[in-house]
Formats: structure tokens, sequence, C-alpha cells
């Protein structure tokens, strides 16, 4: 008897195992044909197919968790009833210098929007400059105020910011404000809480009750847009929080630059917060107040580009890489996170092998200390073909900045990194300008503190370099 019930368990312990076995097949198929079929990349589709089979539960669960972009196909999804308010692309190159008409033309054609002349813009530096512009100009406002912002934090600068949208809305001002559902706090979120309580249309962009139904780390608002009466705008990097006020003193200082613009392309920033009004809330915003006629207000040239895992996929990306292409002389980068993928470092090392001068200021320490590691990691190629890269000792330095032949600019709220480029929904500007590049290219050379030679990166110790190189592997979730 015993033997009987011993040779059943043995038979049944091997159809287990075959079952198992043809299961994990199964599954390991099915990731290779997915893989095979929407990853683009060898090196991705080679990776998430080898691991499949190594470990098809495993590998698979991981596929399914990391490697499937549900992230495009959800935007699309929830944008699709959107329709593109901006006007068609201009034909004239005359609004740009003739040097930079190639660049004009690739961008017209990556965003469908021209370049637009008659623009004033302002440069300010950390919020003790920005914030009370900002204040004084919802104190103006008229007709209508749109607001987005990333992190919004109810401390004093936050409260001054929701009183004064506030007081706008009780005299009559049309206002809404985006807050991000993350950025904003995702448990509490005491600025919307305050917002709504006082009667300001206030939404979150991207958030449920539901954590499962949460991105937590993708799809995330990153813009910092302020509207006034369609007229006047404020973007850049800034967020709204009593840290970036460095006169105050704060346990965490965080510097950052933002700008003031009037002119024909407030007309695009509008366009830009609909769309995300519409997305959050489900309210269309038309016409007036939102969108009137901007008169011009000075010679700068601008153009609104937006970026997302939607119809905007990685436009500020293809921008980035053609600004580099065409540059001629030099090119100045500041950003918090440099973290680019192989298509932006290969257009960078090829800048620097034909001659520009490329420069890149990354911190000495950001407020992330695994991206620091992870930009250690992948320097030394940079560096090699010739990028000068230089690190800033001073306090964090949240600005994102590009320079290139001291002339054209590009700012706002995307990092250098696969996460803005390709998951967020972010906002840049570009701005052809002479007298902003030059302020700009100051700024960054304040910066430029310590030089970085692959002498210094060799002399990290060997466990270092490896917990460095190991944390660069998660490229594209930090």
């Amino acid at each position: 008897m015993d033997q009987v019930l011993s040779r059943w368990l043995n038979s049944t312990a091997l159809l287990r195992s075959d079952v198992e076995a043809l299961i994990g097949v199964a599954i390991a198929l099915a990731v290779t044909v997915h893989a095979l079929l929407r990853k683009r990349r060898v090196s991705v589709a080679v990776g998430w197919i080898g691991l499949a089979w190594l470990s098809p539960i495993f590998g698979s669960a991981l596929y399914l968790l990391l490697g499937i972009n549900r992230v495009y196909r959800r935007a699309r999804r929830m944008r699709g009833r959107l329709s593109d308010a901006l006007p068609p692309p201009d034909t004239d190159d005359a609004v740009v210098p003739e040097a930079l008409w190639p660049l004009d033309r690739a961008i017209r054609r990556i965003t469908g929007t021209p370049a637009l002349t008659g623009n004033r813009v302002q440069m300010y530096r950390n919020g003790d400059e920005a914030y009370p512009e900002m204040l004084a100009a919802i104190r103006d406002a008229r007709a209508s105020i749109g607001l987005s912002s990333y992190i919004f934090r109810d401390d004093e600068t936050g409260r001054q910011i929701c009183d004064a949208v506030a007081a706008a809305q009780a005299r009559g001002v049309a206002v809404r404000v985006i807050i991000d559902g993350i950025g904003g706090g995702y448990f509490l979120t005491p600025a919307y809480k305050r917002l709504r309580a006082a009667g300001v249309p206030a939404a979150l962009f991207m958030h449920s009750a539901l954590p499962w139904r949460m991105p937590f780390l993708n799809l995330r608002n990153h813009k910092k847009l302020l509207i006034l009466d369609g007229r006047v705008a404020f973007t850049g990097g800034l967020n709204i929080a009593q840290a970036n006020r460095l006169s105050t003193g704060p346990d965490h200082p965080i510097r950052d630059i933002h700008f003031r613009l009037e002119g024909p392309v407030v007309e695009q920033l509008a366009t830009t917060f609909a769309a995300d009004w519409a997305f959050a809330d489900g309210e269309n915003l038309d016409g007036p107040p939102w969108f009137v006629e901007a008169p011009s207000a000075g010679r700068s040239v601008a153009r609104a580009v937006t970026s997302g895992p939607d119809a905007d996929v990685q436009k500020i990306e293809q921008v980035v890489i053609q600004a580099l292409g065409c540059a001629r002389r030099s090119v100045k980068i500041a950003t918090p996170y440099f973290l680019p993928d192989e298509l932006v470092t290969g257009a960078l090392t090829q800048a620097a092998t034909r001659g520009v001068v490329v420069e890149v200021v990354i911190p000495a320490v950001s407020d992330h200390r695994f991206i620091d590691w992870a930009m250690r990691a992948h320097l030394d190629l940079l560096i090699r073909a010739g990028v000068r890269v230089f690190l800033d000792r001073g306090a964090f330095d949240h600005a994102k900045a590009m320079v290139v032949d001291d002339v054209w600019c590009f700012v706002g709220s995307a990092n250098w990194d696969m996460r803005s480029f390709r998951l967020n929904f972010e906002l840049n500007v570009e701005i052809i300008d002479a007298e902003i590049a030059a302020g700009i290219d100051v700024l960054i050379r304040s910066k430029m503190d310590l030089p970085l030679s692959t002498q210094d990166l060799a002399a990290r110790s060997l466990p270092v370099r490896l917990r460095d190189a190991a944390v660069r592997l998660l490229l594209p979730y930090l």
C-alpha cells in the first residue's frame, strides 16, 4: 500500500512539474511575443526576453509590472476627447534669425506650432523674486486666473497664493487651479482642501482614492504655470513652497528660476492650461476670458513646447536632440537631474565631437541620493567625448535651462531624464533672445564650481562604482 501511495505521489509530482513547466513556457512565450512587437530598442527587448526565459514566473511578473507601457494608452484614452486648439504651423521663417531656420523648421514639425514674435520675457531667481511678482499679478487680475503647480505646499507661501486667488474669485475673477495628485500630497492635500473650502474651483491631476488605480511615479503633471487675463503668464521650474524663499532661511532651501511672459505666446500657454483643466475636471475653457488676443509686448520670439505620454510623447526630448544637432558654437545646460538616455547622450557626444563647446552643470548633491549615484555612472563617456561637466556645490538648484549659440534658450519644467522626457506631462518654452540668453549664461556660469574629470570618476572606490552602476540600471524608473 505504501509503495502504491509513493508511486502515486511521485507521478503526481512529475505531472505537476510538467504542468508548471508548460505554464512557464507559455508565459515566457507570451512575454517574448509582446516584447518583440512592442519594444523598439533591441537591448530592451533582449533584456526582457532573456529575463522571462531564465525565470518565467519572476521575470514575467516583473515585465507585467514594469515592462508594459500602460502610460501611453491610458493618457491617450483620457485625453482623446480633447481637440487641438493651437493655431496651424506658420510657414514664415522671418521671425527667427536665419542661422536658426533649420532648427525652427524642425521644431515646427515636432510641435505643430509656430514660433511667435512680439513677446516680452523677464527672468526671476528663486521665490524671493518670483512670488511677489506672481502675487501682485494675481491681485491685479480682472478676468481670469489659471494656476497649475506640481507641488503646492500649505505653508506660508502656499497660503498667500491661496488667499490671493480666493480673493480674486470673490471679486468676480474666473479662477481654475490644478494641483498634481502626488506632488500636492496623495494622502493629505491641504492646499487643495483650502482652495475648495474658499469656493475656488480646483482639481487634482491624476488622483484616485484607490491606491491601485494611481500611477504613483508616472503620468504626473509636472508643469508650473500661472496665466492671468489671457495676457500675462508665469512659467518655469518654480513650485509653490516656502523652501523656494531663500531669504527666510528654510531648512532645505531650493533655488530655481521662473519667467514672466507677455505677448502672443501666452495664447499657446493658455491652450496648454485649458487642455490640462479639461483632462483633470472635464470642463472645456474656450474663448474669453481665457483666450484673448494678446498684443505685442516686446521683441522676443517664443514658442510653448509640451510633452507627455499621449499625443505629445517625447516632443521635448526631440527638440533637445534637434537643438544639439543644430548647435554651431556652444551649448550650456543646467539641470537638477541628469539621466539622459542613449539618444540624448549620443547627441551630446556628437556635438562635442564636432567642436561645439558643450557644458553641463549638475548639483554636487541633489535632493535624491539614488539619482546622484546614477548620474555619476554615465558621465565618463560624455567627459571622454569632450563634454565639460561641472558640479554646483551651492544649495540644491532645481533650475532647468539650455542655451545654444548664445541666443536660443529652452527653459521650463522638464528635467534631463527619461521620466520628464517620456512619462510626465511637461511644459518648456523656447525663447530666442540674446539678452535672455546672456542672463541665463551668467546664471549657469555662476554655478560652475567644480569641473569633473575622468580621473575624479575613476578615483571612486570599487564598491562605490559598483553601487552607482547598479543604480543606473534603474534609469527608466528614477
